[in-house]
Parts: structure tokens; sequence; C-alpha cells
């Protein structure tokens, strides 16, 4: 799906289904340097099983036209000109009764989780519930990789690649024989436009209010971690869990920061308890 968003075109995937803005909507938010493509096993399930899918390119991501969108706060109030462009596209999110529902779910990985919540707490006449993959608050970059993505990007790249999959998943372990966790990365990672990999880390470093957003928030979550993740540490996962009114924690034994690629049926098994 291709629509207009601040005027700039945006891509979503929608599942291989007709998007449907009848049904309830889950809408899936990439990480850092990444695209829609990272939520391909867990779109489609949810588009063939009664929901409309959005897996959006954020702005200056994949498909996505425009430059990347400096803060979170931005990412999330793109998020929900997103939802709105589509409500008014087609047939508005509505309940039984005729009024305005919260039938909207947000499943973000990483920058994405931030996005996710922040965008929760701002409008939470809209989302019903939020999926946290990889998180930390706050999410902190350090001064050599932030370097590293402004004067030498393909070393940046390797460095993320590095911390994000856990020991076993550097040396194997795609469900798909045959293809390689960590080139797949890599070559996702060296399709985006350059500048866009600092632009989004330096977000996520300065985005300092998460536990605020995370008080506020009036909706369930739910937090999927890795236990070997070294980018946003499981226990990161866990205070964020304790700071949330109504809060799910699941933690994946032996999954790195990319879960979605490394434990893609664990992941998709524990949103499909939450959302359905």
């Amino acid at each position: 799906m291709e629509l207009q968003v601040n005027g700039q075109a945006a891509y979503a995937y929608t599942g291989g289904k007709a998007f449907d803005a009848a049904l309830p909507c889950v809408v899936f938010i990439h990480g850092a340097q990444n695209d829609h493509s990272v939520w391909g096993l867990q779109s489609r399930w949810f588009a063939h099983h009664g929901f409309a899918v959005l897996a959006a390119d954020l702005p200056g991501h994949g498909r996505s036209t425009g430059t990347p969108l400096p803060s979170i706060e931005d990412l999330a109030d793109w998020i929900e000109l997103l939802l709105e462009k589509v409500m008014r596209s087609g047939i508005p999110f509505r309940d039984g009764a005729g009024d305005t529902a919260k039938n909207v779910t947000l499943v973000g990985h990483s920058m994405g989780s931030l996005t996710a919540l922040e965008c929760a707490a701002r409008h939470p006449a809209r989302i019903a519930r939020i999926a946290l993959v990889g998180t930390a608050i706050p999410m902190p970059v350090s001064d050599a990789l932030l370097g590293a993505a402004k004067d030498k990007e393909p070393k940046a790249i390797s460095m993320i690649n590095a911390w994000s999959h856990s020991p076993r998943g550097t040396v194997g372990g795609n469900t798909v024989p045959g293809m390689w966790l960590l080139g797949a990365s890599r070559r996702l990672m060296e399709r985006q436009k350059p500048g866009v990999l600092h632009n989004d880390l330096a977000a996520c470093n300065a985005y300092t209010h998460g536990m605020d957003a995370a008080a506020a928030l009036a909706c369930p979550a739910l937090i999927v971690s890795g236990s070997k993740d070294m980018m946003t540490h499981p226990k990161a996962a866990a205070k964020l869990a304790a700071a949330i009114k109504d809060a799910r924690n699941v933690s994946l034994d032996g999954a790195g920061h990319a879960l979605m690629a490394e434990q893609p049926d664990a992941v998709l098994d524990a949103l499909r308890t939450f959302i359905t």
C-alpha cells in the first residue's frame, strides 16, 4: 500500500492481503536502519487471520520517501498521521455502536518500540495495546557507535550486527536453510540511504522521557526480550515492565536483539497470545 503522509510517499506492507479498515489493525514498526521486511512472518500471519496489517517503512527508509525524522516524538506523530490517513481513505475504525473504537495494536522493535510507546502515550484514544520487542528505556547509544554511524557507516553496520545477534546467531541458526542471519541483516542495512543510521541512533539516544510515557500509558503492553540481547539488556526490559500499569514480560531464551530473525516463531507466538 502506498499513501501520501505529510506530502511524502509512504509505503506499508499489508501482509499479502488487501487492507480492510473495518478489521482490527496491527501496525508493525521497524527499528533503526531497517524496513518493513523484518516483520515478514508476523505481518503475514495476522493479515491472514482476521486483522488489517500495516508494516510501515518509516520516512526515508525502504520504499518511503522523504528524509528520516529526527526524533522519536516525530516518529510517533507520523504513525498517528498514517493511521488517520488510512481511516480517511477507507472504512473508519468503528465499533458496533458507531463510535470510534480503540482497536489498533502497535508492535515495535528497538527504535520502533520507543515509537510505539510514545505514540500510545500521545494518542491514547486510538491505541488498544502495544507490544515492545527488543526494548529498553532509556536506549543510550555509545559515542563510538554514533561516531562510526556518522563517519564510517560500514563499520557501524558491522558493530551493530555483532551486538545484535546471540552467539548462536552469529554462526548460523536461521530457520530458513541456507540463509545467513548476519549476511541478511547486513544487506538490509546497506540498502538504506546514507545518513539514515546516524539519524536513527541519535533519535534513540536523545529520547529521555520514555519512563514518563510508560507511567502514563493507558493500554496493556507486552514486552518481548531476548536473554542474550547485548543491545537492549533484558534487565532494562524488566525495569520498563515494572513502570507500566498493565504489562506482560516474555523472555526468549537464547535470543539476541534481532529477535524476529533469530526466533521468528517464538516472537509470533508471543504476539498471537497477547493480541488475539
